[in-house]
């Protein structure tokens, strides 16, 4: 397919190289210059605006947060004024259940299509093409860009018909794997504090009662107190924890831990935090506590 893609921090980079190697034909563009030398040098053609990028069949994005999610589709010159009819925006963006819902209005009354497709994963998985894609939308445009997705992630799980529930999914996960952050931190901080080995414990959890991934990965960050470079920085960690709550209270649903996952982050900031992985929170039992 042709295909344009915005965004190439540590995930998109990903992605869209990906896309390359999937035999694709992949325009790429990005606000910052040189992330997409190595790209154009295997073949990916350089845009010079966002016009240029929409081409195609369909363009993707993957971008850090609303405004910029917003500016980039919405804003003047954006995707919604430059794509064909019929073709196809992809959002892989974690957005607001309110801009994924703004974004499937705005393309219908272009005439144009859109499909919410977030992503779980760090940038490992997704250089790897290894991420699991939740995606949602009409029928007929997830089946036409079902190449794409297919080519990005090692799994596509099509939750509904409906764009927007796919991004309240993702908020969902993000909220759940925050929560798995923060017990662990506390879990760590106990057994610490009484002279436990932090990565002898991460090992007997994760090779028994809890042998899932996400404890592997988070425990073994928190345990080494790894949390540079970021894979995923904690100002987005914030944000996503922030719109869940936004999702949550136009809901009606009470998010207790929500709720305190947001106070954890904001800590965490207002202590230098910024550039630090979202793991970081789970050190501040430790630090609480005096270790």
């Amino acid at each position: 397919m042709k295909v344009g893609f915005i965004g190439l921090g540590q995930m998109g980079h990903g992605m869209a190289s990906n896309l390359l190697q999937a035999g694709h034909d992949v325009t790429v563009y990005n606000r910052s210059p040189g992330k997409d030398d190595d790209l154009v040098a295997r073949g990916a053609h350089k845009a010079a605006s966002i016009a240029e990028v929409c081409s195609g069949d369909a363009v993707m994005t993957m971008l850090a947060e609303d405004k910029a999610a917003e500016h980039v589709a919405l804003g003047a010159g954006g995707i919604v004024a430059n794509l064909a009819k019929s073709a196809i925006h992809i959002s892989s963006s974690t957005i607001s259940v309110a801009l994924s819902e703004r974004l499937t209005a705005a393309h219908a009354k272009a005439g144009q299509r859109f499909v919410s497709a977030p992503v779980f994963g760090r940038p490992d998985a997704a250089a790897a093409g290894k991420l699991f894609v939740a995606a949602a939308g009409a029928e007929a445009a997830l089946q036409d860009c079902a190449p794409l997705l297919e080519a990005i992630g090692q799994r596509t799980i099509v939750l509904s018909s409906t764009p927007s529930a796919a991004n309240l999914v993702k908020l969902s996960g993000n909220f759940l794997i925050a929560s798995v952050i923060e017990s662990l931190g506390e879990a760590m901080a106990l057994v610490g504090k009484g002279g436990i080995d932090l990565h002898a414990y991460v090992d007997l959890l994760t090779s028994t009662l809890f042998p899932a991934p996400i404890y592997k990965t988070y425990g073994g960050l928190i345990a080494a107190g790894k949390f540079e470079p970021a894979g995923f920085a904690a100002p987005l960690g914030q944000k996503d924890i922030r719109l869940t709550l936004a999702a949550a209270e136009n809901l009606n649903v009470a998010m207790p831990v929500a709720s305190l996952l947001r106070d954890r982050f904001l800590t965490l900031m207002a202590n230098g935090g910024e550039t630090l992985d979202w793991s970081a929170i789970g050190r501040l039992a430790a630090k609480d506590s005096g270790q």
